[in-house]
């Protein structure tokens, strides 16, 4: 009887479960903690991440990365195909490595016995991952674990094109001013950005951001974002720079501004957003009109003239290293004090 009664409650537990949504098990959740594979919750996943297949993570969007603690003197990452990708451990000056895959040492040198920390980001390419950027997850020494590392408060968004992603600088979205605003600031922080792209999805092809804002990845039509997954505490918006040569009228650009602004409420009710003058001042009145229409007291116009130093561009339109560092230095005192 005693048998039957705790099988009878193990069910009702179980069915109870289930009906409150329950999919994942306690015991499958904690058994991946410390191992380094890509469902350890004491990896920290940074931006869009597809995590649909639960033995490989893919990013979705420039300034994608991962953050984690581990013990021991060697940490290796496994990648299923060739990728060019950035790694820092202990907070050294990031180290470039290309066209690796397969079980790949991070620790070609053996570190000093004792808890570490690791960074990993891939290179992007005109705004798509440059390779294959599946991560599969991280090998460990003999009886070394992950350990969770504190993650920052806040999460700043950063929506743009190849300007946001970095496109020029010497380590695109490592240097690119949203990488080094949230930086400056102690957050965290994503670009979701893709070279070459409009706000507006144009009819010659251009990939429009106010669509892929609300998307796991780049790619038209695929899967929409679960913003449950992360809330912004501010979002910065830095497009309209493209959209004029794709014939984007200004009542078009002004009218899908105002509704991505919408959006971006929607989805993140306490954010502050803040909606850049392309440092091109191509559709400024426009940008500045969609703010006016949003009325919204947490939503604003952000003027950029001479945020740009002499000499901060690398061509006509993206910045180099020095033009991020200035933007960023113009910026980040601007979100601070909203945030």
């Amino acid at each position: 009887m005693a048998l039957l009664r705790r099988g009878l409650l193990a069910a009702a537990l179980l069915a109870a479960g289930l009906t409150a949504g329950l999919i994942a098990t306690p015991s499958a959740a904690q058994a991946a903690v410390g191992d380094g594979s890509p469902s350890d919750t004491n990896i920290a996943y940074y931006g869009r991440w597809d995590t649909t297949n639960g033995a490989a993570y893919v990013p979705g969007f420039a300034g994608a990365y991962l953050e984690t603690g581990f013990t021991g003197r060697t940490v290796k990452i496994r990648q299923r195909n060739a990728i060019d990708l950035f790694y820092s451990i202990d907070g050294a000056a990031w180290t470039y490595i290309q066209n690796v895959s397969g079980t790949v040492n991070l620790t070609p040198s053996a570190l000093a016995s004792g808890t570490h920390r690791l960074r990993v980001s891939y290179r992007v390419v005109a705004g798509s991952y440059h390779g294959d950027a599946v991560f599969q997850g991280l090998v460990l020494d003999s009886g070394a674990r992950t350990v969770a590392v504190a993650r920052p408060a806040r999460l700043l968004e950063f929506i743009g094109d190849s300007i946001t992603v970095g496109t020029t600088s010497s380590q695109n979205a490592l240097t690119a001013y949203g990488w080094l605003t949230g930086e400056q600031l102690g957050a965290a922080h994503t670009q979701i950005a893709q070279g070459g792209a409009c706000l507006v999805s144009a009819a010659d092809g251009c990939v429009g951001m106010a669509d892929r804002f609300l998307r796991v990845n780049t790619t038209a039509g695929s899967a929409l974002w679960n913003f449950n997954r992360y809330q912004a505490s501010a979002v910065v918006i830095n497009l309209g720079t493209n959209d004029v040569g794709h014939a984007v009228s200004t009542t078009t650009f002004q009218a899908v501004y105002t509704q991505l602004l919408r959006d971006i409420r929607a989805k993140y009710p306490n954010a502050a957003i803040f909606a850049l003058k392309t440092f091109t001042g191509r559709y400024a009145a426009q940008t500045q009109a969609a703010v006016a229409a949003v009325n919204d007291p947490r939503t604003f116009y952000v003027v950029t003239d001479g945020w740009l130093p002499s000499g901060g561009l690398t061509d006509n339109v993206h910045p180099n290293d020095a033009g991020h560092r200035a933007i960023a230095a113009r910026l980040a005192p601007i979100v601070s004090a909203q945030i």
